[in-house]
């Protein structure tokens, strides 16, 4: 494991190297997981990716209540006393976290598992989801561990090992997923065979249906305990083979200051819960919807298998698509937070508002693409991963396509204002947010009446207000004033030029090629296309292009190719 960069800040900051490691890594975990789900929703059908998608937001609220928080706490708490110098204070952090990570995480765990049944009936609508809750609930307890050393990596000032474990959970995830699902949807079909006998026909092949979709739904479940685990697994073998290092760095801790782990809990506490808070209002949306859906659509009348089915489209096809980009603003997100404790804590108050400039502005260059590309092939990108020529999924898909720039924007700032020790305007702004959201979502249901596109729209306006709070929030903190035309117009330039081409290319090859093969084309061509508009517009400097990994070789590339930024 290379040493370079962990420890003390290096001279060069390189968060935005940090952050690009991690959105890699992240855009990778979300393609694979892309990947996985092609086969994953055809095993299952519409009905299994119904239970699949709400099992797993109960799962992620438990980790959300528990554990989503401690990464940030722990490179928050442990980037504070590095960048001056307290490595052992640090290391009592982490020693510290652990513990609370593994009472807590079994805590979560055996609740979700123990009281499955409730959660199945209560918030999913009907009591075949308790097979995916149960199989999943031992994932609480290790993705609880697995954050705190993730956490602790990344206070140190890399993020490589979180990107590694990264990629190497979601490669285990998708090969257990998909045999688990398959192995499993077969076993329910059969059980459900034996238990309907002697029913009407069309009763009986319902209950097969349901009862082998929720058996397959727990078997996908069953690629999510196992990808945290090897994910641990490897954070522990990495973390043994650099003990000696922080063995040495421990013995050169001049500091007089010594935390007691009673001391160091109550902070960890008081900074966990404005981040479990804000966290939980930010994304506690996407249940509240399908408790809401599932109600309004019983009500109305629709049969359960059909709004299941609608559900299973939602979670299945454009959640998928939508959280790929989202990926790349979380990575971004998670390299900030350290890199703008180390400057308050130094009191470099003159850096503070160049970093935010640059994590939105890079923000956006990685989003107004994706949101642009959704738009003009939804349809096509749609039959390419999920051969579903369906008008529906590719319209929801259009109709959110801008919450790409929108949640990418909201999920930088709320990092933003945790970086700058404003804990507590995330969970208002998140709050607002959620009341914009539950609003919205009832009158387009029950007043409008537009059914599934309900809850694509209802987070639009949800992240909408999000951007606006979180902005708000930042400029009274820091005085920081967003700079326009580079950061946002060029980018948004560069991408409505990209999707004209983008389509005129698909519809060109589609003439005499097939349709997934024009696609593939078509998205090769809009990266390059993309990449040359935003060097040529100026939405890119020299510096920034630096700032990549391996940014001198790319920018001697783009020189000798004329394509180098003139700024």
């Amino acid at each position: 494991m290379a040493h370079a960069g962990v420890g003390a800040k290096t001279k060069r900051d390189d968060f935005l190297m940090q952050g690009s490691i991690l959105a890699i890594a992240a855009v990778i975990t979300r393609v694979i997981g892309a990947i996985y789900r092609i086969p994953l929703v055809r095993i299952l059908g519409d009905e299994g990716m119904g239970i699949y998608g709400v099992a797993f937001e109960i799962y992620a609220m438990a980790l959300i209540l528990s554990s989503l928080s401690l990464p940030i706490a722990v490179s928050k708490l442990v980037s504070a006393r590095q960048s001056v110098g307290e490595y052992r204070n640090a290391y009592r952090v982490f020693r510290c976290s652990l513990v609370f990570a593994v009472i807590v995480g079994a805590i979560f765990s055996l609740a979700l598992f123990i009281f499955a049944n409730w959660f199945s009936e209560n918030m999913m609508n009907h009591s075949i989801g308790v097979y995916a809750l149960r199989v999943i609930a031992p994932a609480v307890f290790i993705v609880a561990v697995l954050g705190v050393l993730r956490g602790y990596f990344q206070g140190l000032g890399t993020m490589v090992p979180t990107a590694v474990s990264q990629v190497l959970e979601q490669i285990v995830n998708g090969i257990v997923s998909v045999a688990g699902a398959f192995v499993l949807l077969g076993i329910g079909a059969r059980v459900a065979g034996e238990r309907v006998t002697g029913l009407v026909a069309d009763a009986g092949e319902y209950a097969i249906v349901l009862l082998g979709a929720a058996y397959g739904a727990a078997g996908g479940m069953l690629g999510t305990v196992a990808g945290a685990l090897a994910a641990l697994l490897l954070l522990i073998w990495l973390f043994r083979m650099y003990k000696d290092v922080i063995n040495r760095r421990l013995k050169r801790d001049q500091s007089s200051r010594r935390e007691s782990y009673g001391h160091i809990l109550p902070i960890l506490i008081l900074t966990i819960i404005p981040v479990v808070l804000s966290t939980t209002m930010y994304n506690i949306n996407q249940i509240i919807g399908y408790i809401m859906f599932a109600n309004i659509m019983e009500a109305q009348g629709v049969p359960e298998v059909e709004f299941l089915a609608l559900q299973g489209i939602f979670a299945g096809s454009y959640n998928v698509l939508i959280n790929i980009p989202l990926a790349m603003a979380s990575g971004f997100a998670a390299s900030i937070i350290p890199s703008l404790t180390s400057a308050i804590v130094n009191k470099k108050r003159k850096q503070i508002n160049r970093k935010i400039n640059q994590i939105t502005r890079f923000i956006v260059l990685v989003s107004a693409p994706c949101f642009i590309g959704f738009i003009v092939l939804a349809s096509p990108i749609m039959y390419l991963l999920f051969a579903n020529p369906d008008r529906l999924p590719a319209n929801m898909l259009m109709m959110g396509s801008i919450t790409v720039v929108l949640y990418s924007w909201a999920t930088v700032s709320n990092s933003v204002l945790q970086g700058l020790d404003k804990m507590r305007e995330p969970v208002i702004n998140a709050i607002y947010a959620l009341i914009a959201y539950i609003v919205s979502l009832w009158l387009m249901l029950v007043v409008f009446q537009i059914g599934v596109y309900a809850l694509v729209l209802s987070n639009v306006v949800s992240a909408t207000c999000m951007c606006y709070f979180n902005m708000r929030s930042i400029r009274k903190a820091s005085n920081y004033r967003q700079e326009w035309t580079q950061s946002v117009v060029r980018p948004l330039i560069a991408a409505v030029i990209m999707g004209m081409v983008a389509f005129l290319v698909q519809v060109f090859f589609q003439l005499f090629l097939s349709a997934r093969v024009a696609t593939v084309i078509a998205i090769l061509v809009a990266m390059v296309v993309y990449g040359i508009g935003v060097l040529q517009l100026g939405a890119l400097s020299a510096s920034d292009v630096k700032g990549f990994p391996q940014g001198k070789k790319i920018l001697q590339i783009l020189r000798k190719l004329r394509l180098a930024p003139k700024i």
